[in-house]
């Protein structure tokens, strides 16, 4: 088998352009899912009555089906839903003009959310107890003792697992071409297809990812020794 050299190289740099669509979508995707992700985590640790079996099931059930089930479900029931609530409405929006990506968006989003959930409960839970407890005895309030104790120290022994979660994630939107949003695999795939070239494009995408992926293993890895520093030059001035 002879590879197309020319053609490898040409679809290369269509999919370097299409990096900042992978990105776009897992970064969204990620702050989506930040806030309900916590309040599931906290849910389940306060073990609050039915949030924490409905934030169970939930958890259970998106970590537990394929993501491309997932992506079929929202790709195929959603517009549906939204041209139906739109007539309803009587709002003149055609759904069917809606950019792909949205629906990128929410089902990344939805899938991101069941993740970080799970990526947070530990590390909430490795807090120190006492510490909470003190910051209350000082008159601080829940929340406030949460915001400014728990939560930074729940971050940085979150870190590692969140860097993770953000590499499996932007490996995870090669599924956004299912629905027709062109990202790296997308713009790969359409490229292959008129002339058959799809082993070119297939090393394309994986010399790309490979690299996409070890940038932000780099830029966790910089973050991480950052935070570690700063915890240990405090720790010095106390």
């Amino acid at each position: 088998m002879q590879l197309n050299f020319s053609f490898l190289i040409h679809t290369f740099w269509l999919c370097v352009k299409a990096i900042p669509v992978t990105l776009e979508i897992t970064i969204v995707s990620l702050l989506l899912a930040v806030i309900p992700a916590l309040l599931i985590a906290l849910a389940r640790i306060h073990k609050i009555k039915v949030l924490e079996l409905i934030c169970r099931i939930f958890v259970s059930f998106i970590r537990g089906t394929p993501i491309v089930l997932q992506i079929l479900i929202v790709y195929s029931i959603m517009p549906s839903l939204l041209n139906s609530f739109a007539k309803g409405a009587g709002l003149q929006i055609n759904v069917f003009e809606i950019n792909p990506i949205v629906y990128a968006f929410v089902v990344f989003g939805i899938n991101s959310t069941a993740t970080l959930s799970e990526v947070f409960r530990p590390a909430i839970s490795s807090v120190d107890r006492g510490q909470l407890e003190a910051a209350l005895s000082i008159g601080d309030t829940h929340f406030q003792a949460f915001y400014r104790i728990v939560l930074p120290q729940a971050l940085v022994s979150a870190l590692p697992n969140l860097c993770s979660t953000t590499v499996i994630l932007i490996k995870n939107t090669s599924l956004a071409f299912m629905m027709t949003v062109r990202e790296i695999t997308g713009v790969a795939k359409i490229e292959a297809a008129y002339g058959y070239n799809y082993v070119e494009s297939y090393i394309d995408i994986f010399v790309i990812y490979i690299f996409v992926c070890l940038a932000v293993e780099l830029v966790f890895r910089k973050i991480e020794r950052r935070v570690v520093f700063a915890g240990v030059r405090r720790a010095k001035t106390n």
